[in-house]
């Protein structure tokens, strides 16, 4: 049967009106459900009356049969994106709601948008980790996230996304290692100023180093090498420098343990020479810091000559006094729960550390005992003690002063 040409225009004529007069309803009720939902400033008319694809931001097919696009860019949108409204635009291609302040997660029924090649989100408040939603969506081809509140890592099965040609996730809290992600076809990539951490994948090694800023742990492609070879003319490496700390810290540490428990226990016990007090003695002066014997401390009568005795070891070799270390400068060099040190440089340029004991009750023979004994460690790792001295009052250990830093400085 063969159509005359009056019937052809006819059937033209009634095809292009159907197409004129028809309209996504199901569309068009979820952008209205979507708006009635969202707090949103008055740039957003949208009438009821009047075809959806005639609403500013949206745009159809050419047969108006669906929602082709959806623009909605910096109109003021508050608050989540509530489900069952734009998820249900299952043949949309183009979505921007950037530069609003949309917040909470994206909903999961984003995953019906599979038809979808562009998504632009960049510049709200959403929240929670990279939406795993997103990376079922395979035709995507430009994917925007940036300036969000995203955290947690970002997912390997972003490399579902094989047409991706830019993806941007910069300015958010992402954490964690950079997986490889496949960038064949990726022209566009930042990941700038988030918290990343490790080396970065080859894969992503192409792209200038403003993709990675902002990130203090990333290392390696075009940021700084990951492990920075040392000097051959070093002679330790930092496993032994932190192996050789730490063993010196835990020398000392149970040195200061046992003097601590012995000067308590000798204080609790008690002193079995102490004499009755008696008019004699009590008219007797009392004995002072440095005296060279006991009768002495009865007597007083060495007590200014020897008042500012320090006790050397045999094997020091300073020459110096009390009176020299008074005069000497000084600074703290720390402070410990048995005393303060000080690093003190006497007047011929001679510098020493000394430690002034706190909250210390023994007396002079118990102190100069266990002095003794401390004097007679010698081990590479440990500082040796050349001198000590030993008053009522004060009780100061004078050590060598090391000049190639401090435990501080090896430790970090």
């Amino acid at each position: 049967m063969v159509l005359s040409f009056s019937s052809v225009i006819l059937v033209s004529v009634l095809i292009l009106s159907y197409g004129v007069n028809s309209e996504p309803v199901q569309d068009k009720q979820a952008l209205l459900t979507f708006l009635s939902m969202v707090k949103h400033e008055n740039r957003v008319q949208w009438n009821s009356s009047t075809s959806a694809c005639d609403w500013v931001g949206v745009e159809c097919d050419a047969t108006r049969s669906f929602v082709f696009t959806l623009r909605l860019p910096g109109v003021g949108l508050v608050g989540s994106i509530p489900p069952k409204t734009i998820g249900l635009l299952n043949r949309l291609r183009v979505l921007s709601l950037r530069a609003n302040r949309l917040s909470g997660t994206v909903p999961a029924d984003f995953s019906n948008l599979t038809l979808l090649r562009s998504l632009y989100l960049q510049e709200n408040q959403f929240t929670g980790s990279f939406p795993s939603t997103l990376t079922r969506l395979t035709r995507l081809v430009r994917l925007d996230l940036s300036s969000n509140n995203f955290t947690g890592p970002i997912p390997v099965a972003v490399n579902n996304l094989a047409h991706l040609t830019g993806l941007f996730l910069q300015n958010n809290t992402f954490s964690g290692s950079l997986p490889a992600i496949n960038s064949d076809g990726l022209d566009d990539f930042d990941v700038s100023n988030n918290n990343l951490t490790g080396s970065i994948p080859y894969t992503l090694s192409k792209f200038p180093a403003s993709s990675f800023a902002g990130n203090i742990g990333l290392c390696g492609g075009p940021l700084r090498a990951c492990n920075p070879t040392y000097r051959k003319s070093s002679g330790l490496s930092t496993g032994a420098i932190v192996a050789i700390v730490l063993g010196s810290v835990l020398v000392a540490l149970l040195f200061l343990l046992c003097l601590i428990l012995f000067l308590c226990k000798r204080q609790r016990r008690p002193d079995k020479k102490e004499k009755p007090v008696t008019e004699e003695t009590q008219a007797a002066p009392p004995a002072e810091a440095g005296t060279s014997s006991s009768k002495d401390d009865v007597t007083g009568g060495s007590i200014e000559r020897e008042k500012n005795k320090l006790v050397f070891f045999e094997s020091g070799v300073y020459s110096f006094d009390l009176e020299d270390l008074l005069r000497a400068s000084a600074e703290v060099l720390g402070k410990g729960s048995v005393g303060t040190s000080y690093k003190a440089v006497l007047e011929e340029g001679t510098a020493v550390v000394v430690k002034r004991l706190k909250d210390v009750a023994a007396s002079k023979r118990e102190f100069e005992m266990q002095m003794g004994k401390l004097g007679k460690i010698k081990h590479e790792k440990v500082v040796p003690l050349r001198a000590f001295y030993y008053s009522k009052d004060e009780k100061l250990l004078v050590y060598e002063f090391m000049p190639n830093g401090s435990l501080s400085a090896l430790l970090h």
